[in-house]
């Protein structure tokens, strides 16, 4: 039994930082700023290219991957914030025996250091970004390759974008949409669906 989280929108709420970071690689290619709005809706977007869409490119380079780092590593801890009570949702889920995933389009060193920082790293039995399988979501390989290494029979996909819905119908996993953005989801309520489905 597993439950597989999405990270940014979903776990934390880092659409600043998102935004910041990705303003801050176009500054340093003097491009102007971008509208938040904007950058969080093409990166759910699952038919946006992100390189064309943020850097004007088919595919971003090295230098704006590791620009995107640099502000993420200098930023992440005045700008992230986790969800109210989602820690308490993750420790409930393990108290009932269910294995803990995430799956993210994010870098993986990012990913690492907004879960250390937010202390919540500890709760998962694996953490998979598309730098481990190679294609992003919508493709279904991080939900294939969790499911496969933690040997789970039966597991739910939590997100809170249309990429992450067509991942889990790709690899045939039940899915919860959250919008903790905005306040539209309860975490309770989303706890309460994962036990009821798995447990």
């Amino acid at each position: 039994m597993t439950a597989i989280f999405d990270l940014d929108g979903t776990l934390i709420d880092s659409s600043n930082t998102l935004a910041n970071a990705i303003n801050y690689v176009r500054s340093n290619f003097n491009l102007t700023p971008l509208p938040k709005d904007y950058i969080i809706e093409q990166i759910n977007n699952p038919n946006s290219n992100w390189s064309q869409s943020f850097y004007n490119l088919p595919q971003a380079t090295n230098i704006h991957e590791m620009l995107f780092k640099e502000y993420y590593a200098k930023n992440h801890d005045k700008e992230l914030v986790l969800f109210d009570g989602i820690d308490k949702m993750l420790q409930n889920l393990k108290d009932n025996n269910i294995k803990l995933a995430v799956a993210t389009n994010g870098y993986r060193d990012s990913t690492i250091r907004a879960l250390n920082h937010l202390n919540i790293k500890d709760y998962f039995d694996l953490i998979v970004t598309y730098e481990d399988v190679g294609k992003p979501k919508p493709n279904p390989d991080m939900l294939f390759k969790i499911t496969s290494e933690l040997n789970s029979k039966k597991s739910i996909f939590i997100g809170d974008s249309k990429r992450d819905l067509l991942a889990s119908k790709a690899a045939n996993i039940e899915f919860i949409l959250v919008d903790f953005v905005n306040n539209k989801s309860s975490v309770k309520e989303v706890e309460q669906s994962i036990i009821e489905y798995l447990v």
